[in-house]
């Protein structure tokens, strides 16, 4: 099993319940393919770099996980056929990698309490 980061970018104009349904679709379709997450973490609406679809803004997710290097092309299949997404960036993390996302997500844990 490899280590992946998945970003992908949201559509603005979805609603709270159609993000929290989108990101769930996406979390449990690696369950059913054998992924044990790590972390998953909701950076909000923010400004794009520039425009994709005419929008300016998309809500950014991030998810963390371990999963078997053949579901990872099925993975980002799901996220061409959903029209919900703008844009996705999968990274396979080497152990230094991992090391480093560790260390973010404890600071992002300290920082909610």
């Amino acid at each position: 099993m490899n280590h992946y980061e998945t970003v992908f970018i949201l559509n603005p104009v979805l609603s709270d319940t159609q993000i929290k349904e989108t990101v769930q679709k996406f979390e449990d379709y690696l369950a059913s393919k054998g992924a044990s997450m790590i972390s998953k973490e909701d950076w909000g609406l923010k400004k794009l770099a520039y425009p994709i679809e005419k929008k300016k803004s998309g809500f950014y997710h991030l998810l963390e996980y371990k999963v078997a290097g053949e579901a990872i092309a099925a993975f980002e299949l799901e996220f061409r056929r959903d029209d919900s997404v703008m844009r996705y960036l999968t990274v396979k993390l080497d152990k230094h990698a991992a090391a480093w996302a560790e260390k973010r997500s404890a600071r992002v844990k300290s920082a909610k309490k």
